[in-house]
């Protein structure tokens, strides 16, 4: 192979694998020295937390077709957030690796998946706004998952799957506003064998004065067992391949009443919320 035929900037594909493992395939690459570089993943923003937590390190393999492979899996402990991908070669400071390019991404295992339960791992490598590889990383446990949004006057019902524990008895939803000491609205939650559902009357979160936008953030808290507290369930939705659906789910605003709008909306972390505003002026 020429030198004109290897890539200057590195390329890799990515394969996701069913238990939230990622595989990673260069192009093909040439050291000067004739040792093999190393595959890096850090973590965006991560501060005070210590080299060596923010950065993952993956060896590469060659393959027959002179291409390079890294594999990440799916048992790694890696945090949540956004994890950038880099190339180091040998012998060089991780502060020159190089960003890598994202090539052909398969996710096709991702789609409508089933977790077994327990700690859930989802990775999803996506490409960034300024062209690099980066990977998506969420852990939880438990996890509600969210599914179908749909409306009836002033109603919002929400269905959704609950993964890592049970309802319990006396399960609840709560919608949080804004700020430390935020309006909470508490309406119960129904459900058998892992899904749930629940019905939020948004002209109850219109309650108070909305001069300005406000984004409410939805939990599910379980029903405390005999002896232990409850935990607080962030609801979202992350079980597919979807890295960011902000701008993808897009849902209709309904009068909430008072002169307020309310519209069911997603985080860039995929978490559900309820968006308030000033209804606009005719």
């Amino acid at each position: 192979m020429t030198a004109s035929a290897v890539r200057r900037t590195p390329r890799a594909d990515c394969t996701v694998g069913p238990d939230g493992g990622i595989t990673f395939d260069l192009d093909p690459h040439r050291s000067e020295d004739g040792e093999r570089p190393e595959l890096l993943l850090r973590l965006r923003g991560a501060k005070g937390r210590g080299r060596d937590a923010e950065t993952v390190r993956l060896s590469l393999s060659p393959l027959r077709d002179g291409r390079l492979r890294a594999v990440l899996p799916g048992t790694t402990q890696s945090a949540e957030g956004r994890w950038d991908v880099y190339l180091r070669e040998p012998g060089e400071d991780d502060g020159k690796a190089v960003a890598v390019e994202p090539g052909i991404r398969d996710l096709r295992l991702l789609v409508d998946r089933v977790p077994a339960g327990g700690r859930i791992a989802v990775r999803i490598p996506y490409p960034t706004l300024d062209g690099r590889l980066a990977v998506r990383c969420w852990l939880r446990a438990p996890h509600a998952e969210a599914g179908p949004v749909t409306f009836d006057g002033t109603g919002m019902t929400v269905e959704g799957t609950l993964y890592g524990t049970g309802l319990g008895t006396g399960a609840r939803v709560e919608a949080r506003g804004p700020g430390a000491g935020g309006r909470v609205l508490r309406v119960p939650v129904a459900g058998q064998e892992g899904a749930f559902a629940f019905t939020l009357p948004l002209d109850r979160l219109a309650d108070g004065a909305v001069t300005a936008q406000q984004l409410w953030t939805l939990w599910l808290v379980p029903g405390a067992a005999e002896g232990e507290p409850a935990r607080d369930v962030r609801i979202s939705r992350i079980l597919d391949d979807v890295w960011d659906r902000k701008k993808i789910f897009v849902y209709p605003g309904r009068s909430a009443g008072k002169g307020v709008r309310a519209t069911p909306c997603y985080s860039t972390d995929n978490d559900l919320c309820v968006r308030l505003e000033p209804e606009p002026s005719p």
